[in-house]
């Protein structure tokens, strides 16, 4: 099939996640509505077995292997170079689309070509909503966030969220959860698709904010569904995640604002957690019957506060891999 003739390129990340990324595929292909759809599947150097298992039940699969483990990041780009269609859709391989939903995204492109970028509404297992909409990070936000001002006034121009949006009206955001969205093919070849610097999170964010830079504008579809599981890791794997997770804000503001900017940052989020754990310290004090029910929030934020003035533990989801020898046994995160 030639590249004018395809339209859609579907990109999925599988990183030891066999048995996910088969009924991704197996969902996708019940859901094409006979647009002319290419699957890649990059294997982000599994030790699962997930290689040979889409190689073997879904041959027509682009199959493209990793002898490593590129980041969420690095293996979508791997996956979007080469790719054929006109738009890409990048899809988590716990992330399932309704029906219609691939035509519909598709659509919406066809008919707004100054949007670069479109989410659908994402929802758990048990029909619930999964916010993916969100503000770009910014060292104001980070000040207002953590001195509680975004939560007193989430509708604030300034350092307003959308925490208020019920995520049930079409419209313009800053940026959309990177578990599913869609991409024209321009986009990626003008900006030069994520920055595998982000091993994990906070790569969907900078590029969206690199593609408002450019012109483009990102859309929020709610009326188009797919059902996203979420990661489901282990404590230890939980432990790594965060570190990445605060690891890869510190370099989205370093990258975007300065490193005064990731110095402020650090000092507001210390700031944030010493505030936080002083509220729910008392709260324990005074309605000691809700002692078990906030204790997790001063541990957490007690945790925060010590990884922001100790800068550690550094170890991430990026030192597991090398670790590991690319062999790992847990589920990659989503990067929602």
């Amino acid at each position: 099939m030639s590249q004018e003739a395809i339209l859609l390129s579907v990109i999925i990340v599988s990183y030891n996640t066999r048995e996910l990324t088969l009924k991704c595929i197996e969902t996708l292909y019940a859901r094409l509505d006979g647009l002319a759809t290419e699957i890649r599947v990059v294997d982000n150097g599994s030790g699962d077995g997930s290689a040979e298992a889409v190689r073997e039940r879904f041959p027509q699969v682009d199959l493209i292997e990793s002898d490593r483990n590129l980041g969420f990041g690095g293996a979508n780009n791997l996956g979007m170079k080469g790719a054929r269609g006109r738009f890409f859709l990048l899809l988590n391989s716990d992330a399932f689309p309704h029906p219609g939903a691939l035509k519909a995204l598709c659509d919406f492109l066809d008919a707004h070509p100054d949007v670069g970028a479109v989410g659908p509404r994402l929802e758990n297992l048990d029909g619930t909503l999964q916010k993916s909409c969100y503000r770009f990070p910014s060292p104001i936000r980070a000040a207002a966030e953590n001195m509680l001002l975004v939560a007193a006034f989430p509708n604030n121009p300034i350092w307003g969220d959308y925490r208020a949006f019920d995520h049930d009206t079409q419209r313009y955001v800053d940026f959309v959860s990177g578990a599913a969205f869609m991409v024209r093919r321009e986009v990626f070849e003008k900006t030069e698709g994520f920055d595998d610097g982000f091993f994990v999170y906070a790569e969907e964010t900078d590029w969206q904010l690199r593609m408002h830079h450019a012109g483009w504008k990102v859309a929020f579809l709610p009326d188009v569904t797919i059902v996203h599981y979420g990661g489901q890791s282990s404590t230890a794997i939980k432990d790594r995640q965060f570190c990445e997770f605060h690891r890869s804000q510190l370099r989205f503001m370093r990258k975007h604002y300065g490193p005064g900017a990731a110095l402020f940052n650090r000092g507001v989020m210390c700031l944030g957690a010493v505030l936080r754990m002083t509220i729910w310290s008392l709260a324990c004090v005074m309605k000691p019957s809700r002692r078990a029910e906030l204790k997790p929030q001063i541990e957490l934020w007690g945790r925060i506060l010590k990884w922001y003035l100790w800068m550690g533990p550094h170890e991430g989801i990026r030192e597991l891999a090398q670790q590991q020898g690319n062999a790992q046994q847990a589920a990659f995160p989503p990067a929602a």
